[in-house]
């Protein structure tokens, strides 16, 4: 198992917006205000579509006893606070029913050669509820769009660190129309965070198809539209690492990968 590193690249800007980026932290006070999302380049046309017989089905499952959730301290801003009264759990490693682990980003990895996947044109939301990032791990596809809301009372900054696109930072106050992100590379891991209230995280998966899929409570995950044929796949969490898995699928029946992961040493 590998974890993914998240290096930090850092952005040239003028000096009127860094002044803007630099209230912009969650909690602070800051004008309604985000970069402009960079232009798309021009891709290649896609060559083939997801609507192959392919099924693959699965499950995740936790090696051992897995901890217990750790509370979030959100006691530092009682707006957060407010949005949790009974208090809420950190989503680093979340184990439910049967040992299944939530959060795990599967997707293949290898084995569709040199098919091209149109990006769809529904964008994927991140929103800012709770004081918390929902959802906590997602897949997007390179060129989609990807809407970023806030709807909590309260302003919050979002800031992604990529390895492979381009890095941005921004505030968001409360009652603000979301705000437009494509990514241009694929990556997997790209963490966001908030500057101030250091409990919200997210996770990024961004690739080139649309056969990926984010375990539920119980583990399980499906991938549906593959062409037949033999696959990597790739199964990765934030905490736990990653591993790989070769899968045959066919028409005839649903392929099934079973997997484990426990802490790392």
């Amino acid at each position: 198992m590998t974890n993914t590193n998240r290096p930090v690249k850092l952005i040239a800007v003028a000096s009127v917006t860094f002044a803007v980026l630099a209230g912009a932290a969650c909690g602070g006070s800051a004008p309604a205000f985000a970069p402009a999302a960079e232009s798309a380049p021009a891709v290649a046309a896609p060559t083939a579509t997801a609507d192959g017989p392919g099924v693959l089905t699965g499950i995740v499952t936790f090696d051992g006893t897995a901890p217990k959730p750790r509370p979030l301290p959100m006691d530092s801003d009682p707006q957060c606070k407010a949005t949790e009264p009974g208090g809420t759990v950190s989503e680093v490693l979340l184990v439910g029913a049967g040992n299944g682990i939530q959060n795990i980003f599967v997707y293949v990895k290898d084995g569709l050669g040199d098919r091209r996947y149109a990006a769809p044109s529904t964008p994927v939301t991140l929103d800012q509820k709770g004081c918390r990032y929902v959802p906590h791990v997602f897949g997007i596809q390179v060129g989609q769009t990807l809407l970023v809301s806030n709807s909590d009372p309260l302003i919050h900054n979002v800031h992604a660190l990529p390895a492979n696109n381009r890095e941005f930072n921004f505030g968001q106050p409360a009652k603000t129309p979301p705000v437009e992100r494509v990514f241009q590379q694929p990556e997997i891991g790209l963490f966001f965070k908030c500057d101030v209230h250091g409990w919200m995280a997210a996770y990024a998966n961004v690739v080139t198809h649309p056969f990926f899929a984010v375990t539920k409570e119980d583990g399980s995950f499906e991938i549906k539209g593959l062409p037949e044929g033999r696959y990597t796949l790739e199964l990765w969490h934030a905490r736990l690492g990653t591993q790989t898995v070769s899968v045959t699928v066919t028409a005839a029946v649903p392929a099934t990968v079973a997997a484990s992961f426990k802490i790392p040493n």
